[in-house]
Protein backbone atom coordinates (compact mmCIF):
# COMPACT_ATOMS: atom_id res chain seq x y z
CA UNK A 1 0.00 0.00 0.00
CA UNK A 2 1.33 3.51 -1.01
CA UNK A 3 0.24 5.98 1.01
CA UNK A 4 -0.51 9.57 0.02
CA UNK A 5 -0.56 12.76 1.99
CA UNK A 6 -4.06 13.77 3.09
CA UNK A 7 -3.67 17.27 1.04
CA UNK A 8 -0.72 19.84 4.02
CA UNK A 9 -2.07 17.93 6.84
CA UNK A 10 1.26 15.82 6.99
CA UNK A 11 -1.24 13.01 7.50
CA UNK A 12 -0.58 9.80 5.62
CA UNK A 13 -3.40 8.06 3.90
CA UNK A 14 -4.07 4.89 2.55
CA UNK A 15 -5.16 5.37 -1.51
CA UNK A 16 -8.21 3.31 -0.46
CA UNK A 17 -10.66 4.91 2.35
CA UNK A 18 -13.31 2.59 4.23
CA UNK A 19 -15.95 3.84 4.05
CA UNK A 20 -18.79 2.32 6.69
CA UNK A 21 -22.09 3.20 5.07
CA UNK A 22 -22.75 -0.40 4.35
CA UNK A 23 -21.84 -1.49 7.96
CA UNK A 24 -25.86 -0.95 10.06
CA UNK A 25 -29.44 -1.71 9.36
CA UNK A 26 -28.86 0.07 6.14
CA UNK A 27 -26.33 -2.63 4.38
CA UNK A 28 -24.96 -5.35 6.81
CA UNK A 29 -27.30 -5.79 10.05
CA UNK A 30 -24.11 -8.37 11.11
CA UNK A 31 -21.96 -6.70 13.68
CA UNK A 32 -19.53 -9.26 13.97
CA UNK A 33 -19.41 -9.97 10.13
CA UNK A 34 -19.08 -5.63 9.56
CA UNK A 35 -15.99 -5.82 12.20
CA UNK A 36 -14.48 -8.71 10.16
CA UNK A 37 -14.46 -6.65 7.24
CA UNK A 38 -12.72 -3.54 8.76
CA UNK A 39 -10.18 -5.77 10.51
CA UNK A 40 -9.58 -7.47 7.20
CA UNK A 41 -9.22 -4.11 5.59
CA UNK A 42 -6.87 -2.73 7.94
CA UNK A 43 -4.75 -6.03 8.15
CA UNK A 44 -4.45 -5.08 4.36
CA UNK A 45 -3.04 -1.71 5.01
CA UNK A 46 -6.16 0.23 4.62
CA UNK A 47 -5.80 3.21 7.57
CA UNK A 48 -8.41 5.83 6.48
CA UNK A 49 -11.92 5.10 7.77
CA UNK A 50 -14.65 7.24 6.90
CA UNK A 51 -18.16 7.21 8.31
CA UNK A 52 -20.57 9.34 9.39
CA UNK A 53 -23.42 10.25 12.22
CA UNK A 54 -26.24 9.42 10.43
CA UNK A 55 -25.43 6.11 8.90
CA UNK A 56 -27.80 3.43 10.22
CA UNK A 57 -29.28 5.94 12.73
CA UNK A 58 -25.88 5.87 14.11
CA UNK A 59 -25.12 2.33 13.77
CA UNK A 60 -22.21 2.38 11.44
CA UNK A 61 -19.97 4.47 14.25
CA UNK A 62 -20.76 2.10 16.87
CA UNK A 63 -19.70 -0.87 14.73
CA UNK A 64 -16.85 1.06 13.65
CA UNK A 65 -15.21 1.75 17.62
CA UNK A 66 -16.11 -2.03 17.97
CA UNK A 67 -13.54 -2.40 15.02
CA UNK A 68 -11.19 -0.21 16.40
CA UNK A 69 -10.24 -1.23 20.36
CA UNK A 70 -6.85 -1.66 20.68
CA UNK A 71 -6.19 -0.35 17.22
CA UNK A 72 -7.86 3.12 17.07
CA UNK A 73 -4.03 4.82 16.98
CA UNK A 74 -3.24 3.16 13.82
CA UNK A 75 -6.25 4.57 12.25
CA UNK A 76 -7.12 8.08 10.49
CA UNK A 77 -10.66 8.17 11.51
CA UNK A 78 -13.36 10.93 9.61
CA UNK A 79 -16.92 11.42 10.31
CA UNK A 80 -19.42 13.89 9.12
CA UNK A 81 -22.34 15.56 10.40
CA UNK A 82 -25.25 17.63 8.64
CA UNK A 83 -28.20 15.87 9.01
CA UNK A 84 -30.28 14.35 11.46
CA UNK A 85 -28.86 11.06 13.20
CA UNK A 86 -32.10 9.23 12.24
CA UNK A 87 -32.59 10.75 9.11
CA UNK A 88 -34.52 8.72 6.45
CA UNK A 89 -33.34 9.86 2.92
CA UNK A 90 -36.93 8.34 1.87
CA UNK A 91 -38.97 9.82 4.83
CA UNK A 92 -41.20 12.43 4.08
CA UNK A 93 -42.23 13.28 7.52
CA UNK A 94 -41.55 16.86 9.20
CA UNK A 95 -38.14 17.99 9.77
CA UNK A 96 -37.29 18.47 13.77
CA UNK A 97 -35.92 22.18 14.22
CA UNK A 98 -32.61 22.92 15.20
CA UNK A 99 -31.16 18.57 14.82
CA UNK A 100 -29.85 19.25 11.39
CA UNK A 101 -27.32 21.87 9.88
CA UNK A 102 -23.94 23.61 9.78
CA UNK A 103 -24.57 25.88 12.81
CA UNK A 104 -22.59 26.35 15.96
CA UNK A 105 -25.62 24.53 17.78
CA UNK A 106 -26.16 21.60 16.12
CA UNK A 107 -21.99 20.62 15.41
CA UNK A 108 -21.45 21.01 19.26
CA UNK A 109 -24.41 17.96 19.57
CA UNK A 110 -23.08 16.33 16.38
CA UNK A 111 -19.52 15.91 17.18
CA UNK A 112 -20.37 15.40 20.91
CA UNK A 113 -22.74 12.44 19.44
CA UNK A 114 -20.27 10.90 17.21
CA UNK A 115 -17.33 11.06 19.67
CA UNK A 116 -19.41 8.74 21.96
CA UNK A 117 -20.21 6.64 19.92
CA UNK A 118 -17.01 6.03 18.26
CA UNK A 119 -15.75 5.44 21.91
CA UNK A 120 -12.78 8.21 20.98
CA UNK A 121 -11.66 11.86 22.46
CA UNK A 122 -10.74 12.97 19.23
CA UNK A 123 -12.14 13.00 15.40
CA UNK A 124 -8.57 12.83 12.70
CA UNK A 125 -10.98 14.59 10.07
CA UNK A 126 -14.44 15.94 10.75
CA UNK A 127 -16.78 16.97 7.79
CA UNK A 128 -20.00 18.71 6.79
CA UNK A 129 -21.75 16.05 5.27
CA UNK A 130 -23.37 18.69 2.70
CA UNK A 131 -23.31 22.59 2.29
CA UNK A 132 -25.97 24.02 4.64
CA UNK A 133 -27.26 27.69 2.75
CA UNK A 134 -28.97 28.60 5.81
CA UNK A 135 -25.71 29.05 7.55
CA UNK A 136 -23.24 31.49 7.06
CA UNK A 137 -19.89 29.86 6.11
CA UNK A 138 -17.91 31.75 9.27
CA UNK A 139 -20.56 30.75 12.00
CA UNK A 140 -19.78 26.68 10.39
CA UNK A 141 -15.70 27.81 10.71
CA UNK A 142 -15.88 29.87 14.01
CA UNK A 143 -17.28 26.64 15.56
CA UNK A 144 -15.03 23.83 13.71
CA UNK A 145 -11.73 26.14 14.42
CA UNK A 146 -12.88 25.82 17.97
CA UNK A 147 -12.66 21.96 17.67
CA UNK A 148 -9.81 21.71 16.49
CA UNK A 149 -7.77 24.20 19.06
CA UNK A 150 -9.82 22.08 21.54
CA UNK A 151 -7.99 18.96 20.69
CA UNK A 152 -10.97 17.12 19.76
CA UNK A 153 -10.73 17.49 15.88
CA UNK A 154 -7.45 17.55 14.19
CA UNK A 155 -8.58 18.61 11.04
CA UNK A 156 -11.85 19.49 9.31
CA UNK A 157 -13.38 19.15 5.49
CA UNK A 158 -16.51 19.28 3.33
CA UNK A 159 -18.31 17.34 1.33
CA UNK A 160 -19.79 17.92 -1.92
CA UNK A 161 -19.32 21.61 -2.30
CA UNK A 162 -19.39 23.47 -5.06
CA UNK A 163 -15.98 24.89 -6.39
CA UNK A 164 -17.12 28.66 -5.86
CA UNK A 165 -18.17 27.87 -1.95
CA UNK A 166 -14.74 26.00 -1.78
CA UNK A 167 -12.92 29.53 -2.36
CA UNK A 168 -14.99 31.22 -0.50
CA UNK A 169 -14.05 29.59 2.46
CA UNK A 170 -11.02 29.72 1.92
CA UNK A 171 -11.13 33.99 1.74
CA UNK A 172 -13.21 34.01 5.21
CA UNK A 173 -11.04 31.74 6.68
CA UNK A 174 -7.58 33.69 5.67
CA UNK A 175 -9.49 36.88 6.75
CA UNK A 176 -11.25 35.82 10.23
CA UNK A 177 -8.18 34.02 11.32
CA UNK A 178 -10.09 30.76 11.15
CA UNK A 179 -9.18 27.38 10.26
CA UNK A 180 -9.29 25.80 7.03
CA UNK A 181 -11.16 23.21 5.16
CA UNK A 182 -8.18 20.65 4.23
CA UNK A 183 -10.04 18.41 2.23
CA UNK A 184 -13.16 17.82 0.47
CA UNK A 185 -15.04 14.87 -0.63
CA UNK A 186 -17.34 14.77 -3.66
CA UNK A 187 -18.29 12.22 -5.80
CA UNK A 188 -16.38 11.03 -8.87
CA UNK A 189 -16.17 7.96 -11.17
CA UNK A 190 -15.67 7.06 -14.74
CA UNK A 191 -19.21 8.22 -15.66
CA UNK A 192 -19.97 11.21 -13.24
CA UNK A 193 -16.41 13.61 -14.38
CA UNK A 194 -17.88 16.90 -13.41
CA UNK A 195 -15.42 17.28 -10.53
CA UNK A 196 -12.64 17.47 -13.17
CA UNK A 197 -13.82 21.38 -14.78
CA UNK A 198 -13.77 23.34 -11.67
CA UNK A 199 -13.61 20.91 -7.80
CA UNK A 200 -10.33 18.99 -8.25
CA UNK A 201 -8.72 22.29 -9.73
CA UNK A 202 -9.78 24.49 -6.78
CA UNK A 203 -8.85 21.27 -4.49
CA UNK A 204 -5.32 21.20 -5.74
CA UNK A 205 -4.56 25.23 -5.87
CA UNK A 206 -5.53 25.52 -2.43
CA UNK A 207 -3.52 22.30 -1.32
CA UNK A 208 -6.31 20.42 0.13
CA UNK A 209 -6.62 16.35 -0.02
CA UNK A 210 -9.77 14.58 -1.49
CA UNK A 211 -10.90 11.72 -1.00
CA UNK A 212 -13.70 10.76 -3.61
CA UNK A 213 -17.07 9.02 -3.02
CA UNK A 214 -18.98 6.24 -4.74
CA UNK A 215 -15.83 5.48 -7.61
CA UNK A 216 -18.25 2.65 -8.60
CA UNK A 217 -20.59 5.05 -9.75
CA UNK A 218 -23.34 3.46 -7.44
CA UNK A 219 -22.38 0.13 -8.27
CA UNK A 220 -23.12 0.69 -12.04
CA UNK A 221 -19.59 0.16 -12.54
CA UNK A 222 -19.24 -3.28 -11.43
CA UNK A 223 -20.69 -5.28 -14.04
CA UNK A 224 -24.21 -6.02 -12.43
CA UNK A 225 -26.15 -3.76 -13.95
CA UNK A 226 -26.74 -4.49 -17.66
CA UNK A 227 -28.53 -3.37 -20.67
CA UNK A 228 -31.57 -5.51 -20.42
CA UNK A 229 -31.26 -7.29 -17.36
CA UNK A 230 -33.35 -7.20 -14.49
CA UNK A 231 -31.47 -5.72 -11.44
CA UNK A 232 -32.47 -7.62 -8.12
CA UNK A 233 -29.09 -6.08 -5.87
CA UNK A 234 -29.45 -4.55 -2.93
CA UNK A 235 -29.17 -0.89 -4.17
CA UNK A 236 -32.13 -1.85 -6.52
CA UNK A 237 -34.32 -1.77 -3.56
CA UNK A 238 -34.18 1.69 -2.91
CA UNK A 239 -35.44 2.93 -6.37
CA UNK A 240 -32.51 4.54 -7.18
CA UNK A 241 -33.53 6.51 -10.96
CA UNK A 242 -29.64 6.46 -12.01
CA UNK A 243 -29.93 2.53 -11.91
CA UNK A 244 -31.51 2.46 -15.01
CA UNK A 245 -30.38 5.20 -16.85
CA UNK A 246 -29.87 4.29 -20.34
CA UNK A 247 -27.25 6.52 -21.17
CA UNK A 248 -25.77 5.51 -18.34
CA UNK A 249 -26.24 1.98 -19.16
CA UNK A 250 -25.01 2.40 -22.71
CA UNK A 251 -21.90 3.66 -21.02
CA UNK A 252 -21.14 0.74 -19.16
CA UNK A 253 -21.96 -1.56 -22.15
CA UNK A 254 -19.21 0.36 -23.79
CA UNK A 255 -16.86 0.45 -21.10
CA UNK A 256 -16.99 -3.37 -20.91
CA UNK A 257 -14.76 -4.27 -23.89
CA UNK A 258 -12.27 -1.75 -23.10
CA UNK A 259 -11.65 -2.97 -19.19
CA UNK A 260 -11.45 -6.62 -20.95
CA UNK A 261 -8.86 -5.62 -23.52
CA UNK A 262 -7.15 -4.04 -20.61
CA UNK A 263 -6.63 -7.47 -18.94
CA UNK A 264 -8.64 -6.57 -15.71
CA UNK A 265 -12.32 -6.65 -14.44
CA UNK A 266 -14.71 -3.38 -14.39
CA UNK A 267 -14.50 -2.57 -11.05
CA UNK A 268 -10.77 -3.39 -11.46
CA UNK A 269 -10.60 -0.38 -14.27
CA UNK A 270 -13.11 2.04 -12.62
CA UNK A 271 -11.12 2.02 -9.28
CA UNK A 272 -7.60 2.57 -10.91
CA UNK A 273 -8.83 5.25 -13.25
CA UNK A 274 -9.92 7.25 -9.79
CA UNK A 275 -6.89 6.98 -7.94
CA UNK A 276 -4.99 7.65 -11.43
CA UNK A 277 -6.15 11.42 -10.66
CA UNK A 278 -3.48 13.45 -9.79
CA UNK A 279 -6.38 15.25 -7.36
CA UNK A 280 -7.29 12.34 -5.98
CA UNK A 281 -6.23 11.33 -2.50
CA UNK A 282 -8.41 8.45 -1.63
CA UNK A 283 -11.13 6.74 -3.06
CA UNK A 284 -13.91 5.35 -0.68
CA UNK A 285 -14.89 1.99 -1.34
CA UNK A 286 -18.00 0.79 0.44
CA UNK A 287 -18.03 -3.05 0.87
CA UNK A 288 -20.79 -4.89 1.77
CA UNK A 289 -19.46 -8.25 2.45
CA UNK A 290 -15.80 -9.66 2.49
CA UNK A 291 -16.27 -11.43 -1.12
CA UNK A 292 -16.95 -7.09 -2.10
CA UNK A 293 -13.95 -5.93 -0.12
CA UNK A 294 -11.40 -8.53 -1.28
CA UNK A 295 -12.26 -7.62 -5.00
CA UNK A 296 -11.50 -4.41 -4.55
CA UNK A 297 -8.57 -4.99 -2.80
CA UNK A 298 -6.95 -6.96 -5.63
CA UNK A 299 -7.44 -3.59 -7.46
CA UNK A 300 -5.42 -1.45 -5.71
CA UNK A 301 -2.11 -2.29 -7.46
CA UNK A 302 -3.57 -2.01 -10.98
CA UNK A 303 -2.43 1.20 -13.13
CA UNK A 304 -4.08 2.07 -16.56
CA UNK A 305 -2.21 2.64 -19.71
CA UNK A 306 -2.61 6.22 -21.67
CA UNK A 307 -4.34 4.05 -24.39
CA UNK A 308 -7.06 2.60 -21.99
CA UNK A 309 -7.40 6.31 -20.45
CA UNK A 310 -7.59 7.56 -23.79
CA UNK A 311 -10.39 5.08 -24.76
CA UNK A 312 -12.67 5.87 -21.54
CA UNK A 313 -12.07 9.40 -22.61
CA UNK A 314 -13.92 9.16 -26.21
CA UNK A 315 -16.48 7.08 -24.15
CA UNK A 316 -17.20 9.56 -21.30
CA UNK A 317 -15.58 13.13 -22.07
CA UNK A 318 -13.11 14.93 -19.82
CA UNK A 319 -15.32 16.78 -16.97
CA UNK A 320 -18.57 15.65 -18.23
CA UNK A 321 -21.08 13.70 -16.29
CA UNK A 322 -23.47 10.77 -17.99
CA UNK A 323 -26.76 10.92 -15.87
CA UNK A 324 -26.28 11.88 -12.03
CA UNK A 325 -26.63 10.22 -9.19
CA UNK A 326 -29.44 10.46 -7.06
CA UNK A 327 -27.38 11.23 -4.15
CA UNK A 328 -25.89 14.03 -5.33
CA UNK A 329 -25.81 17.74 -4.53
CA UNK A 330 -28.10 19.86 -5.98
CA UNK A 331 -27.40 23.49 -5.07
CA UNK A 332 -30.91 26.16 -4.06
CA UNK A 333 -30.80 27.33 -6.62
CA UNK A 334 -31.81 24.18 -8.57
CA UNK A 335 -34.41 22.81 -5.59
CA UNK A 336 -35.91 26.11 -5.47
CA UNK A 337 -37.96 27.02 -8.53
CA UNK A 338 -38.29 30.93 -7.10
CA UNK A 339 -34.46 31.59 -7.12
CA UNK A 340 -34.99 30.91 -10.84
CA UNK A 341 -37.48 33.33 -11.86
CA UNK A 342 -38.07 37.14 -11.14
CA UNK A 343 -41.75 37.20 -10.10
CA UNK A 344 -44.64 37.25 -12.67
CA UNK A 345 -45.35 41.20 -13.02
CA UNK A 346 -41.17 41.82 -13.91
CA UNK A 347 -40.90 38.74 -16.12
CA UNK A 348 -41.72 41.11 -19.50
CA UNK A 349 -39.13 42.43 -21.04
CA UNK A 350 -41.04 45.42 -22.75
Amino acid sequence: MQYRTLGRTGIKVSPYALGAMMFGSAGNPDHDDSVKIIHRALDAGINFVDTADMYSGGESEQIVAKALKGRRDDVVLATKARFPVDFDPHGDGPAVPNREGASRRWLIRALEGSLRRLGTDYIDLFQIHRPDPDTDIEETLSVLTDFVRDGKVRAIGTSSMPASDLVRSHWVAERRGLVRFRTEQPHYSILNRGIEREVLPVVQEYGMGSLVWSPLAGGMLTGRYRKGRENTTHRSQFGFAYLSDEQRLDAVERLIPVAEDAGVPLTHMAMAFVIGHPGVTSAIIGPRTIEQLEDLLASVEVGLSDEILDRIDQIVPPGTDIGRLDMAYDPPAILRAPLRRRPVAERSAA
